[in-house]
């Protein structure tokens, strides 16, 4: 399909197949927030970056000098030689001109061989235990992946844990974070923070407090922020020094840095960085220094904060291998808008054109890379959020992998259905994706469901990145599914399996103010009564354990189960357009941790899935 030089489709098939043009008005729009695109390149070194697959050899416009990650360098003559090694190089030529970046990547993601294995999806937030603080934490999810490995198990999937803006009221979605690089303090485990037992006693009415929140299956995220910063504040008066910490905020470097500087700016100066002083609203403005030097203490708190997550998440990943969840994007108020604003496009947001399912199409707030300087930047941004993503994880699922390709642009002041596909260059993305995932030893999943076009999953596939399919949305049987797939019943933004066989997911909409379309609702319910071989009478517990026990035959590596299936609910975690009139993100599992543990139906299902089992994913 022909685009032009700012890499936008003037035309595009919709989820319909039908072919669609852009607007004139939007495409400026869109090409305003743009800017100007780069000339096109005359020599190699006039180019950022440059991946390559391994043993892939090319023309090198005279002597250079290739220094490898690790430290060393090779002298180079007219072409690359074909053994590089794979990782992170610097290309320079010969008379120290500007090097290029060059990534050699496996052009595969990790993906054992013989891979056959099931696990849990989870909302951690939602998983409670008696001891938790009003919100599911990270020893919660240890909790959870001793019990899923105790039941035959191979993963946990888990929602994206990214950091929010530090202060009230805090962000509910787990899908508009501040920083897809660092993770939010909501989750640490008060009682295994270094010092509490120092000062339990001190703590023990903000503790009691906190478990209070349990008997209220809506989370009270503020109230959770409000009693774990006090007490974090407590404990962190009383840490003095510790080699670990210092060697992770060596290793973490500037970027960590920005983050925390970040975080202070936002505590004093509020949510949005675009109406701070000016001397703040840039990393690099003039004032910053001063202002890090006078807060130094502050700084350094929230720097501990992450180590402590670091620490925390590291554990809760040793009983089964976590499958972590990568938002397609950022808020536009976050630390990652605010330390990349220069390659990002403030002026629009990342969203999606109408399909069956929205028929105005959909926009999401995220402001989009600018591609061209996303480039520029030789990928370090892409680079850092892949590797953070796949820290201490056996797996990482992209969020709207189609975005590796395009992103639907729209601008602001627009409607959704008035925006354009922004072309990316999925190559050198898909690339670097294999070579950290096969550093990580995570397998990796992009969730490819609305308006996919033709030839994305089979360059997934052609990578090992596996498939994301859903009973719901497919048109064939389990079986009949593909083997580089993760496939599921639902997911978040869906309906339960309860809520679909027993009718409560449409009386949840309709209290929620929706509009429910009943025959899509009566389909499902058709399609899981077909496919299973039961009938309209058949109790709930039964229908899904018939479902599961067809989908555990597919032949997909991974096949997943949702917490809610374990616990029969009829909620699901979101649901798109009831913000306001549903507790979207914010609904505890019926059952606490210990009730799963003892119910019987969990273990039941689980019996069923382990059936499948044929290797690990690590």
């Amino acid at each position: 399909m022909s685009r032009d030089a700012w890499g936008i489709d003037p035309v595009y098939q919709d989820a319909m197949g039908k072919e669609q043009t852009v607007s004139r008005e939007s495409i400026e729009a869109i090409r305003s927030a743009i800017g100007r695109p780069p000339k096109e390149p005359e020599s190699l070194f006039d180019e950022p970056v440059k991946v390559v697959r391994r043993g892939e050899s090319f023309a090198v416009p005279g002597p250079a000098e290739l220094r490898l990650e690790d430290g060393t360098a090779m002298e180079v003559g007219d072409r690359l030689p074909n053994d590089v090694p794979l990782g992170y190089h610097e290309l320079a030529p010969k008379g120290g001109s500007p090097s290029m970046k060059l990534i050699v990547t496996p052009g595969c993601c990790h993906l054992p061989s013989g891979l056959r294995t099931w696990g849990w999806s989870a909302q951690v937030y939602a998983a409670r235990s008696r001891s938790s603080w009003g919100l599911g934490d990270l020893a919660d999810l240890r909790r959870l992946g001793e019990w899923a490995k105790s039941i035959g198990a191979g993963m946990v999937l888990i929602n994206p844990l990214n950091a929010t803006l530090p202060i009230l009221p805090q962000e509910a979605s787990p899908y508009s974070p501040s920083s897809r690089r660092y993770r939010n303090p909501l989750y640490l485990h008060i009682e295994d923070v270094p010092g509490f037992e120092r000062i339990e006693g001190d703590l023990r009415q903000l503790a009691a407090d906190a478990r209070a929140l349990n008997d209220e299956r809506k989370i009270d995220r503020d109230r959770v922020f409000q009693l774990k910063l006090n007490a974090l504040d407590k404990l962190w008066g009383l840490f003095s020094e510790d080699a670990d910490f210092d060697r992770f905020q060596r290793d973490q470097g500037p970027s960590l840095d920005q983050f925390a500087v970040f975080n202070v700016l936002v505590e004093e100066h509020g949510a949005d960085w675009r109406r701070w002083p000016s001397g703040y609203r840039r990393p690099d403005a003039g004032d910053m220094q001063r202002f890090t030097q006078e807060r130094a203490d502050r700084v350094r708190f929230h720097k501990w904060l992450q180590w402590l997550l670091d620490r925390q998440l590291a554990r809760a990943a040793e009983p089964a291998a976590l499958m972590q969840d990568l938002p397609v994007g950022f808020s536009p108020n976050g630390a990652a808008a605010w330390a990349w604003q220069d390659l990002v496009a403030l002026d629009c947001s990342i969203g999606a054109p109408p399909d069956l399912f929205n028929k105005v199409g959909q926009n999401w707030g995220l402001p989009p890379f600018i591609p061209h300087r996303l480039r520029q930047a030789a990928y370090e941004p892409f680079i850092q959020t892949i590797r953070a993503a796949m820290r201490h994880t056996g797996g990482l699922r992209i969020d709207h992998v189609m975005g590796l390709f395009r992103l639907w642009w729209v601008p602001h002041g627009c409607a959704p259905k008035d925006g354009a596909y922004v072309r990316y260059r999925a190559d050198d993305l898909l690339g670097i994706i294999a070579l950290e995932s096969r550093r990580a030893g995570a397998v990796v999943v992009g969730e490819d469901l609305g308006t996919v076009e033709e030839g994305v999953r089979e360059q997934m596939a052609a990578c090992d990145m596996l498939s994301y399919r859903l009973l719901w949305f497919e048109d064939t049987t389990p079986s009949d599914y593909p083997e580089k797939a993760l496939a599921a019943v639902t997911t978040h933004d869906l309906p339960t399996l309860a809520g679909i066989w027993t009718g409560a997911d449409l009386d949840l909409q309709r209290r929620s103010g929706l509009d429910p379309d009943k025959a899509a609702a009566e389909k499902l319910r058709q399609k899981m009564a077909q496919i299973s071989g039961i009938d309209q009478r058949t109790d709930l517990e039964t229908a899904a354990v018939r479902t599961f026990e067809q989908l555990a035959v597919a032949p997909s590596v991974i096949v997943m189960a949702t917490m809610e299936a374990a616990c029969l609910a009829s909620e699901r975690p979101n649901m798109p357009g009831a913000e306001g009139t549903y507790p979207n993100w914010s609904l505890a599992l019926p059952l606490s941790l210990e009730e799963i543990e003892t119910a019987q139906f969990p273990h039941r299902l689980g019996k069923v899935l382990s059936r499948r089992n044929r290797a690990h994913v690590r």
